[in-house]
Order: C-alpha cells, then structure tokens, then sequence
C-alpha cells in the first residue's frame, strides 16, 4: 500500500509542477504581450532554490511521463 501512495504523491507533485510552469508561462507572455519585455528578480536564496528544485523535478517528471507515454505507443 505505501508503493501505491508514493506512487500517486510522485504524479500529484509532478502534475502541480508541470501546471504551475504553465500558468507561470502565460503570465509571463500577457506581460510580454501587454508591456513588450518581462523581468523577474529573485533575492531570496531559499526561495530561489525551492523554485530550481521544483524546476528539476518537472523535468524529470517530464521526461518520466513522456517515455512511458512512447513506449504505450509501440
């Protein structure tokens, strides 16, 4: 049983960040679109850090969802 709640913690982390860097994203081109450029400065190390963790377990969720998805497709 705990395999099977880690299993569903690894896609629940791993759906939230893929939503979130799309909502991040469409944020960031309104604010393109609205003012032509867009700038983000973060000056807080541990938040900084959280948001590259985050970042590098969305790619890795990625790249996990997207090669079980090519080898359901063979």
């Amino acid at each position: 049983m705990p395999s099977r709640r880690m299993h569903l913690l690894f896609h629940c982390l791993g759906l939230s960040c893929l939503g979130g860097a799309i909502i991040l994203q469409v944020l960031v081109f309104a604010d393109i679109f609205q003012h032509g450029y867009f700038m983000a400065v973060e000056k807080n190390p541990v938040i900084l850090n959280f948001e590259i963790t985050l970042t590098a377990f969305a790619l890795a969720y990625f790249v996990y969802i997207y090669q079980a998805f090519i080898r359901s497709v063979r």
